[in-house]
């Protein structure tokens, strides 16, 4: 009996501990897929990074040929040009590999980058190459305003990854022009409507590019994923959301909530309240180099302006230093010189005009302008010095810059007349030179200077209409003639040289700032970089970590 119970006793404690063992053995395998799951998502949220960001208008139909209701910055991140515009207004390759330019500077051979796909799988080559630009050139009226389409004679598939232009006459911007973001860029020989034109509409957004349009909701929101096949580095994020908000203020709050992840770009929320998130602490902050110019155009044709001292002393009498800082809380950058020294030949060391009041006094005295004792505007054989700005009048920077400056010429005897128009009416008068003084704003990075020059000898933009009070205004426009058609680099610089040092002198403008890119973002937002190129954006070198 006792052995009986001795060995119940042991297969109870056997039962036991098998029991335990079991037990122990199910209670891990249940937390297992827990702990599996929890490792997944670590892993997940590792490799899948999605930036959130908001925009005031819907993308559009990411049709690369066509203007609105295509936005440029959806445009410019999707497709890809033969040549990209880099740091300086280096010209670097993109889908063109390298190229070359014959001794008489009308063709240019396209070396095409090989093994290059769309995103519905097909090649990219010279034919490809050659139904982009057929569709380009058979809407040159629509894109008359880029130099190089008027210029171009003919085209030519020369074999499977080589391409010619040829132009009708020199044009050395032309490489440049090829950089913009519309209309040389290219889209899948798919995505074409059956006749082969796409100036109305296109069947599909097929790309080379680094983002697959993914998700669309018109007037909401448009989802952008990597393309895993793209040729060139990959973004670091997986995902791109862009959010349509229209309001400013609504976009400041949807960053605040964490509803997205960035605001960027030119103009996308006040510069108040770009301020009050720097100075929140809760974000990071950028601002890029000068990405374009504001400045008044000096009517040199009649007035008072017509006389160099007296836009002289213009010149110095506009406290730009307090004008930018006060007005754009320092986003945008007091602009010593029409172009940015940062641009392509702009650079030529030309002195700032400082701001000294009597200095500003001793010109207009010089010019005849006397200040009547007891009385506050200057007079000149019996007529007050009295000029009109015209300025965009539901502008938030344009309106109070004009009353600052109009602040800052009455200190020196000059009463200045603020004519605020709506956009219709303020580009009439411009064109037709029927003002004193105007607000007026370069094309920015990849269009200067070429595009600057071509603005100003060209009749019917105002600008040249308001250079005619210039003595040397006959060669000064022969200058920038010249200066598009020469193929020499030495003799270039010396012309861009030339005709900068012009308008310095002659006082044709009034630099103001320089307007820039804004970024806001968390913390966890990394390696922003601003483009160098106005129109494209950073979302391709992005990353997140979180």
């Amino acid at each position: 009996m006792g052995r009986i119970r001795n060995r119940r006793m042991v297969s109870i404690i056997l039962v036991l501990i098998i029991s335990i063992v079991m037990a122990g053995c199910q209670s891990t395998n249940q937390a297992s897929p827990d702990t599996t799951k929890e490792s997944a998502t670590t892993d997940k949220a590792n490799t899948e990074k999605t930036l959130t960001i908001s925009w005031p208008k819907d993308i559009g139909p990411l049709n690369p040929h066509q203007y609105t209701p295509n936005e440029f910055f959806a445009q410019g991140m999707y497709y890809e040009p033969l040549i990209g515009y880099g740091e300086g207004g280096k010209l670097v390759p993109k889908l063109a590999e390298s190229w070359d330019i014959s001794e008489d500077g009308k063709v240019y051979t396209f070396h095409l980058r090989k093994n290059v796909k769309f995103t519905d799988g097909s090649d990219f080559d010279a034919n490809v190459v050659q139904k982009n630009f057929d569709t380009i050139l058979a809407n040159k009226d629509m894109h008359s305003w880029l130099g190089v389409i008027s210029q171009i004679e003919k085209t030519k598939v020369i074999d499977a990854n080589t391409f010619a232009v040829t132009l009708k006459n020199r044009y050395y911007p032309a490489l440049q022009e090829f950089a913009v973001v519309r209309p040389l860029r290219f889209l899948g020989a798919a995505g074409f409507p059956d006749d082969g034109n796409t100036a109305e509409s296109i069947k599909s957004p097929i790309t080379t590019g680094p983002w697959v349009l993914s998700e669309y909701q018109k007037d909401k929101v448009a989802v952008f994923t990597r393309n895993d096949n793209y040729w060139g580095t990959k973004p670091k994020i997986n995902k791109l959301i862009v959010k349509v908000i229209p309001d400013g203020e609504a976009r400041v709050l949807a960053l605040e909530k964490g509803d997205i992840d960035l605001i960027y770009g030119e103009g996308v929320i006040s510069l108040d309240s770009f301020v009050a998130l720097r100075d929140s602490g809760k974000f990071e902050t950028s601002i890029s180099d000068a990405v374009a110019s504001r400045a008044l155009i000096v009517n040199t044709a009649k007035g008072p302006f017509a006389d160099l001292n007296v836009r002289l002393a213009l010149q110095h009498a506009v406290n730009k230093t307090a004008l930018v800082d006060g007005v754009t809380n320092g986003v945008e950058k007091v602009a010593d010189t029409i172009i940015s020294s940062n641009f392509p030949y702009a650079n030529v060391g030309l002195k700032p005009y400082d701001y000294n009041v009597e200095t500003a006094k001793s010109l207009l005295d010089a010019a005849g302008w006397k200040l009547p004792e007891g009385k506050d505007v200057r007079e000149k054989d019996g007529k007050k010095l009295e000029i009109e700005m015209v300025y965009m009048g539901p502008d938030q920077v344009e309106q109070p810059m004009a009353a600052a400056i109009q602040s800052d010429l009455k200190q020196v005897g000059i009463n200045l007349k603020l004519t605020g128009l709506e956009r219709e009416l303020r580009n009439k008068r411009m064109e037709t030179a029927d003002f004193d003084l105007l607000f007026w704003g370069t094309y920015g990075a990849p269009y200067d200077p070429h595009n600057f020059v071509s603005t100003n000898y060209e009749p019917g933009y105002g600008i040249f209409e308001s250079q005619q009070g210039l003595s040397m205004k006959d060669e000064l426009h022969q200058q920038m003639k010249d200066v598009l058609l020469t193929t020499d680099e030495t003799e270039r610089q010396k012309l861009y040289t030339s005709i900068f040092t012009t308008l310095h002198e002659q006082a044709v403008y009034l630099p103001i700032s320089y307007l820039t890119n804004i970024a806001v973002y968390p913390n966890y937002v990394k390696d922003l970089k601003f483009p160098a190129h106005r129109d494209e954006t950073p979302f391709d070198t992005l990353d997140i970590q979180k």
